[in-house]
């Protein structure tokens, strides 16, 4: 087995996701009770269900936080991978109850159409101007890493949604207040149930890709196999797994048929720029090639079980 290590990881500015994580945690905490004290104090379902989002993040972002910790810590033998997809795991947990989430509102929003109630307004008004700065500042926290890593996305999404809840619940206040239009907040609250759909749906499918070890959609198998196919001495590339680990590492494996019966340090040689074919060209960071010498197998590129 030829197995060598390509780890580029420059981390110029330091990993801040927990940090970020736990003050986005602490702030949605306190939105959260904020926010049933003053639903129930107004009658305002577009508060308690705003409330009932906090919380979901804070679920969601403790989730996030736990997965952070738990992806630097160290392999072991019983866990020789260490714990690095936990945040794919979270990604996906996540995901799913923004879904519920948004199902659950567009229940709510719609019983709420159909008999609106009368609301205090001003209380609404104030309350959801604090929940707007309170997840704002989160979201702005969160917002570099969401872009590079789906644990974060999740949480962002969480807390980017809320953030457009109690902004629709804000409006939806000023308008009970000077208009008396009592139905807006549950127009509203539906729009942003089906935003949370969307935008759930998409995060859902690319973190299942990664727990089912489906290619990486930027990996072309058949461009790769016929790339390292015109390296000198390589009969054919079989055998070929392609998977994701979390969102840094992408592993090959694959089984290589040589012409000839060369040696170890010449296989070495080979070994080394394939490995620097594939990271550069495809970002492929583990590779593990198994060399063969007229060995009698299956020689297809993915080999069925």
């Amino acid at each position: 087995m030829g197995h060598h290590h390509s780890h580029n990881h420059t981390h110029a500015h330091p990993d801040l996701k927990g940090r970020n994580l736990f003050i986005s945690i602490l702030l949605n905490i306190a939105i959260t009770i904020a926010q049933v004290v003053g639903g129930l104090m107004s009658g305002s379902l577009a508060l308690l269900s705003d409330a009932l989002h906090n919380f979901s993040d804070v679920i969601s972002l403790i989730i996030s936080y736990v997965a952070d910790k738990l992806s630097k810590r160290k392999a072991s033998f019983k866990k020789t991978f260490g714990y690095k997809r936990a945040e794919i795991l979270a990604a996906f947990i996540n995901a799913a109850t923004l879904i519920i989430v948004a199902v659950l509102l567009i229940i709510e929003a719609v019983e709420r159409f159909q008999n609106p109630q009368e609301i205090e307004s001003n209380l609404v008004i104030w309350l959801s101007l604090i929940a707007i700065l309170g997840n704002g500042f989160s979201v702005l926290l969160l917002k570099k890493d969401a872009e590079s890593n789906m644990n974060m996305k999740s949480a962002y999404l969480h807390l980017l949604t809320d953030m457009m809840a109690s902004v629709a619940v804000f409006i939806g206040g000023l308008l009970m207040k000077y208009y008396q239009l009592f139905w807006v907040d549950s127009v509203l609250t539906f729009a942003i149930a089906v935003y949370l759909i969307w935008m759930g749906f998409d995060l859902l499918k690319d973190s299942t890709k990664v727990l089912m070890l489906f290619t990486p959609d930027s990996t072309p198998i058949h461009k790769i196999v016929d790339e390292i196919n015109t390296f000198e001495n390589i009969k054919n590339v079989h055998h070929v797994h392609i998977w994701q680990l979390n969102e840094d590492e992408i592993h090959l494996e694959a089984h290589i048929d040589f012409k000839e019966d060369i040696t170890l340090s010449q296989f070495d040689i080979i070994l080394h720029k394939i490995e620097d074919f594939l990271l550069d060209k495809y970002g492929i960071n583990h590779v593990n090639i198994q060399p063969e010498f007229g060995k009698d197998d299956a020689k297809d590129v993915i080999v069925q079980d």
